[in-house]
């Protein structure tokens, strides 16, 4: 049930013929290990099938529309179950990707699905976001640094910013309902040596649901006090 639907879904984003061609099999065989898994560990709220297929593995294909990722460097913030790093890497197996999680026995599963896939150049990295951007070896390093969470644009900001690249960029994966978050973060975003592009709405195929894809450019090196403590960004987001 899955592999048809994925199959169908990244032909109707236009994806069909630029990523290779064992990718949709390999994301089928991903949202199986995901599937089995979550039943002994909570790694996804969805639950069905056809299900993980659009709104995880189909949500993520999206970005593939958007920006080029081949032969950049990416950091997943806050990976969880490997969203969008692990389908990214999928699609385009010249990205390199930093899964970057706290909880490390989610990084032990997601290692354990990088040698079931046979996946190269990918790592796990168990670190809170906030230490990872004071971290010179990682700090300013990344082109892309993309979160796929609940936490606000302000918050997110700041926990991300700090690990791109001039010149690259921040990728906040968010709902069409997003506008007065986005307009909040303004201060934010400047700040932290971004600016905010205007967003990219998108359908997800087979369903009536649309995402949007924030894109901030990283202008600047973001100042050296940033990011904070992850008890002060939470409470006095910037």
């Amino acid at each position: 049930m899955i592999l048809p639907l994925l199959e169908s879904g990244l032909e109707a984003m236009g994806l069909g013929e630029s990523v290779p061609a064992e990718a949709a099999a390999q994301l089928d065989r991903y949202a199986r290990l995901l599937l089995e898994k979550n039943q002994v560990m909570n790694l996804t709220a969805i639950k069905e099938p056809e299900q993980v297929a659009r709104l995880h593995m189909l949500d993520c294909a999206a970005l593939l529309n958007h920006l080029d990722f081949a032969g950049k460097q990416l950091v997943d913030v806050g990976t969880g179950a490997g969203f969008p790093g692990m389908v990214l890497k999928i699609l385009v197996p010249s990205l390199e990707v930093t899964l970057l999680d706290s909880l490390n026995k989610r990084l032990d599963w997601l290692n354990e699905v990088r040698e079931e896939l046979g996946l190269t150049g990918i790592r796990t990295l168990h670190c809170r976001a906030e230490e990872a951007g004071g971290n010179p070896a990682l700090r300013e390093r990344f082109d892309f640094a993309a979160a796929r969470a609940v936490a606000e644009l302000r918050v997110l900001s700041e926990l991300c910013l700090p690990l791109v690249k001039v010149g690259g960029s921040f990728l906040a994966m968010k709902s069409i309902e997003s506008d007065e978050e986005l307009s909040g973060a303004g201060q934010a975003v400047k700040l932290l040596g971004g600016t905010a592009e205007t967003p990219r709405d998108y359908p997800i195929p087979g369903t009536d649901i649309q995402h949007r894809l924030i894109v901030v450019k990283k202008i600047c090196k973001t100042p050296q006090k940033y990011p904070r403590a992850f008890a002060k960004i939470k409470k006095n987001p910037l």
